[in-house]
């Protein structure tokens, strides 16, 4: 989800699994300030479901802004037929964790 796209969802009913561990955060007044403006302009959302939707939507564009690393070795080809090659960037890595901890909350 786009951070873009939050405010058409929070007209609607938002559903998902929600781990058991909760996360106790302190907010910067201002980004408090802002979080009690959106609860206010959309009463149905409570302020943690704001919250978890804000930050899934930062964390959908940190992923989607993560560089691809071009590296030397050829993984695939397009379409077209051209080479693609393997990313040594920081999203390989980021995935590969994201797949560990994503399992291991599945079984929690």
């Amino acid at each position: 989800m786009k951070v873009s796209e939050l405010i058409s969802v929070w007209d609607k009913t938002a559903a998902g699994e929600l781990t058991e561990e909760r996360f106790n955060v302190r907010l910067r007044i201002e980004d408090a300030a802002r979080i009690a403006a959106l609860a206010e302009m959309f009463p149905r959302r409570s302020i943690e479901e704001l919250i978890t939707d804000v930050l899934a939507a930062g964390l959908s564009e940190i992923e989607a802004s993560l560089p691809y690393v071009r590296g030397a070795t050829v993984v695939a080809t397009d379409e077209q037929g051209d080479p693609v090659y393997e990313d040594i960037g920081p999203t390989p890595r980021y995935l590969e964790l994201w797949q560990k901890h994503f399992a291991a909350l599945q079984q929690a």
